[in-house]
């Protein structure tokens, strides 16, 4: 964990900064959230590039922990993008229409259109993965290998430009009030049944010192699913990028 070279202004909140993050946006409200769920879309894709490239063609079991272990990514990434569609951006929006800022709206308009653009992309990377799990072979697999490239490429587009453009945005345009309203229907914004894994899936491979802060800050319930669920995460990780 970083911190971003510009000494933040009074009333701005410390943020922080993770290997793949391309900005810090300074400001009062806390992005330690956004940032780690971006950290670990980061973290995720160069796992199964590097996995659909090494994994052997025949090991049938590894394929079927990938398609798996790719339909928890895509589920994450499915929801992350419908709360920002549903309660992030139009919040922002009604702010930015009041203040006439065009270009703002535009930013958002072009946050949208790139989760539109992204959908695709998960679906065309699902076949893959069920393709190599029910006939794996070589042109699956480098099949695969494109899709799973090109997905990299558009989520690494799109959070570049959110953290850049979009989170900027927020902190100059988004109440107190409005982001905790916010922060509520992200807590809501998941299934149940993901929480477990979401609680150890965000912290993996996060240094320590600042998992303990996180999960300091977020309460007794997700310290206790992380003790107790951390063990299958990572042995489930082992299985589906044992070759990584």
């Amino acid at each position: 964990m970083t911190t971003h070279p510009r000494s933040p202004s009074a009333g701005d909140h410390p943020q922080i900064s993770l290997p793949g993050q391309t900005h810090v946006a300074h400001g009062p409200h806390d992005q330690t959230g956004m940032y780690l769920m971006h950290h670990a879309f980061r973290r995720d894709l160069a796992g199964f590039e590097a996995a659909v490239r090494r994994t052997p063609v025949g090991d049938r079991d590894t394929w079927a922990a990938l398609a798996d272990r790719w339909a928890l990514f895509a589920e994450t990434l499915h929801h992350h993008h419908a709360i920002e569609d549903d309660h992030l951006w139009p919040t922002m929006l009604r702010s930015l229409d009041t203040a006439g800022d065009a270009e703002g709206r535009a930013t958002l308009e072009a946050m949208e259109e790139e989760h539109g653009r992204i959908d695709p992309a998960l679906r065309a990377c699902a076949e893959g993965f069920a393709a190599m799990r029910s006939h794996p072979c070589a042109d699956h697999r480098n099949a695969l290998d494109v899709h799973v490239t090109e997905t990299r490429a558009l989520l690494a587009d799109h959070l570049r430009h959110e953290e850049t453009g979009a989170l900027p945005l927020l902190q100059r345009t988004v109440t107190v009030d409005d982001y905790a309203a916010f922060e509520a229907a992200a807590e809501k914004g998941y299934p149940v049944r993901m929480v477990p894994f979401l609680v150890c899936w965000v912290m993996h491979g996060v240094p320590d010192d600042l998992a303990r802060e996180f999960l300091g800050q977020a309460g007794t319930p997700h310290r206790l699913l992380r003790r107790l669920f951390r063990g299958r995460f990572e042995r489930r990780e082992q299985r589906a990028f044992r070759y990584v």
